[in-house]
């Protein structure tokens, strides 16, 4: 009898709190296993499943108790993994330098400074990635480079990263039907040519093999970038209509600019590339950039975000997936980019979606069907996926009225955006979910 009290008090526990043996004081959990135990699939609870790819399927190789009943219950320990440190958020020792002039440089040099890498702006003047001295801590560098007159907007050589989040496990999402997408958008002119910095992607892709894509990868020595999130973004803008992965503006030349690089199983650019991308596409007369990447602030990129607000180029950019309370993630949060958050088909923002009063618009960004890295198509979640809508929205708008200034293109995508949330503008929707507007007549 003692015995089979014992089984059914231990057969109704799942979870037992144990001292731990090291004797440094509070517990260790002890998983007691079940015949019917199982895994919990909620992605948004903290006991989900670990998962190692995107296979959904258990690998069968749950504990399970002995039919004995006089068998001791299987335990098995439930490890507590320590949480990855944070990835880094600038390259050691390196200082970005923007617009010296040949003397400045010189003068950086012989204070013991060396040139790592270098590029002419389209301005003329240079772009300098710098090794600081060994005698001169980072702040000290950085000050020495801004004292020069000609360093406007010097900083330090920050790192960016795709804004893809985590992948999602539904089939197709209606997100064209819930912001009203044109099902046969009107010819009434040609579309404007977009700008794109992101991964690498495959231009051999199905869903892009009738594309007009011209893809532009920076000289760089460093391990090349994969395909996946690259291909995503382009195939969400320009993916052919026939394919299993069609895009919003099909018809739109895009070129895309490949800044990125891995390191390790970190995938990043760092701010020297992302200026260098930029200075390109400028000069390409490209009218919208889609980047579908965040980081932190960084004066040399935000000056360069300013020059080409300046020439009447629009940039579009991903509100970041670090979670409500994260500061803001630029480049998103400059003002003079348009920054876009994501929401599911129900108008319920992301839950790892950035927030605050720089966010611009809503974009569906949550089970969006698009094309995989190598072929075929998926469903993807993260600020990246939402961002090519207000992209595609605002190319929509150009078609029929391409002398629209940067400022009118945006009081129209602002002014169209159905409200989300609290009434009127807040800090999770911003306006609302954008409304696309043709304007071929």
């Amino acid at each position: 009898m003692r015995k089979i009290v014992l089984f059914l008090l231990l057969g109704a526990m799942s979870l037992t709190a144990q001292p731990r043996p090291d004797g440094a004081g509070g517990v260790s959990l002890i998983a007691v296993a079940q015949a019917d135990d199982h895994d919990d699939d909620d992605d948004d609870g903290g006991g989900r499943r670990a998962r190692n790819s995107d296979d959904d399927d258990d690998d069968g190789r749950r504990v399970r108790d002995d039919d004995d009943d006089d068998a001791a219950p299987v335990r098995r320990r439930v490890r507590r993994q320590a949480a990855p440190p944070p990835l880094p958020q600038r390259a050691e020792n390196e200082i970005l330098a923007r617009g010296l002039a040949e003397d400045d440089l010189a003068a950086l040099l012989a204070q013991g400074f060396d040139s790592l890498e270098s590029d002419r702006l389209g301005t003329g003047r240079l772009l300098v990635r710098l090794r600081k001295p060994a005698a001169l801590g980072m702040n000290q560098a950085l000050a020495v480079v801004r004292g020069l007159a000609e360093a406007e907007g010097s900083d330090f050589n920050h790192f960016y990263r795709t804004e893809q989040g985590e992948e999602c496990r539904g089939i197709d999402c209606p997100a064209r039907l819930m912001i009203g997408w044109p099902e046969t958008p009107q010819s009434c002119g040609p579309l404007p040519r977009i700008g794109m910095v992101d991964t690498g992607l495959n231009v051999e892709h199905s869903a892009l093999a009738g594309a007009r894509i011209e893809l532009h990868r920076l000289q760089d020595a460093r391990p090349a970038s994969d395909l996946l999130h690259g291909t995503a973004v382009a195939a969400l803008l320009v993916g052919d209509s026939d394919s299993r992965a069609p895009g919003l503006v099909p018809q739109a030349e895009l070129l895309a600019v490949d800044a990125f690089h891995r390191a390790g199983q970190d995938q990043r650019s760092d701010a020297f590339s992302l200026i260098r991308a930029l200075d390109y596409l400028s000069r390409r007369q490209v009218r919208i950039v889609n980047l579908s990447l965040a980081g932190p602030g960084n004066a040399a990129l935000e000056a360069q975000i300013a020059r080409m607000d300046a020439q009447g180029i629009l940039m579009i950019a991903a509100a970041g997936n670090n979670g409500p309370a994260a500061p803001p993630a630029y480049p998103a949060a400059y003002p003079q980019v348009l920054a876009v958050t994501a929401v599911d088909r129900r108008g319920v923002v992301y839950r790892r979606a950035g927030r605050g009063p720089h966010i611009d618009l809503a974009a569906p960004g949550v089970d969006v069907w698009t094309a995989a890295s190598i072929s075929g198509a998926r469903t993807k979640t993260g600020t990246s996926y939402a961002a090519p809508f207000v992209s595609a929205a605002a190319a929509l708008m150009l078609q029929g009225e391409p002398e629209l200034s940067n400022a009118a293109l945006r009081a129209r995508l602002l002014g169209d955006a159905r409200d989300l949330g609290a009434e009127g503008r807040d800090d999770i929707f911003g306006q609302g979910l954008v409304t696309p507007r043709q304007t071929c007549r």
